[in-house]
């Protein structure tokens, strides 16, 4: 065009030309109006794909979840089996109360599970804090080594009551090899602020391997471990 245009044509010649060169150059035209129809196409279809992306992440993340669950169901029942087997052969503990404490829940859920034996139920839940020494990346690790700070699996007798540092609190004594340091730990069950009583989105605070609550749900293991004529046994699993 802009060769003509340094020609001394007429108007009317130099619109002839420059719809000679629109029409010449109507491939160029056209690839360019495709290749925008398929900028917009592609981009569509990665919005598209994208969201059905995040659809099955979501289905797998509740498929997943609900796995998790459906297992910890089945474990907390396996636990229980064995604390009534125990609790059979030792008649000098509570038949009617166990505490199991599944440490596979993460700890801003609840996972201190008190169990009605009487009427096969769980009467009460809370949270409950690891020793800071348990914690490895994403998992737990346990230890009956004293100053490791971590927690230590198994089965535990619930003690005497003492006040102490962090008020009212019980004394632990471990009954399996992997825990039969508690007591010389100074592994013990107490209440502390930082814990909250509702579940959270994030882990809550840990502890120095003791078992460690909410004041307020602390208070409602007040009341059963001192209305109880018999020491209660208390099981720690992962």
């Amino acid at each position: 065009i802009e060769y003509h245009s340094k020609i001394n044509l007429p108007p009317t010649c130099f619109f002839l030309h420059y719809l000679h060169y629109i029409y010449m150059n109507r491939q160029l035209i056209n690839l360019i109006i495709a290749f925008s129809f398929v900028g917009v196409a592609s981009q569509s279809c990665s919005q598209a794909y994208s969201g059905e992306s995040s659809q099955e992440n979501n289905e797998t993340h509740r498929q997943s979840t609900s796995t998790f669950i459906a297992e910890r169901k089945i474990e907390l029942e396996n636990q229980k089996r064995k604390a009534k087997q125990f609790l059979a052969n030792h008649k000098n503990y509570s038949q009617e109360i166990i505490f199991l404490l599944d440490m596979r829940h993460p700890s801003q859920n609840h996972r201190f599970f008190v169990l009605d034996l009487s009427k096969d139920i769980i009467a009460e839940k809370g949270l409950v804090a690891h020793g800071s020494g348990s914690v490895i990346g994403d998992s737990l690790v346990f230890s009956n080594i004293p100053e490791s700070y971590q927690s230590s699996l198994g089965r535990y007798r619930i003690g005497t009551k003492y006040t102490g540092n962090f008020g009212k609190s019980y004394k632990l004594h471990g009954l399996d090899k992997t825990n039969n340091n508690a007591f010389k730990r100074y592994i013990v069950l107490h209440p502390y602020s930082c814990v909250p009583d509702e579940e959270q989105d994030f882990p809550i605070c840990e502890s120095l391997g003791c078992a460690m609550v909410s004041n307020n749900f602390m208070k409602t293991l007040y009341s059963i471990i001192d209305t109880s004529s018999k020491p209660i046994l208390m099981v720690m699993y992962y």
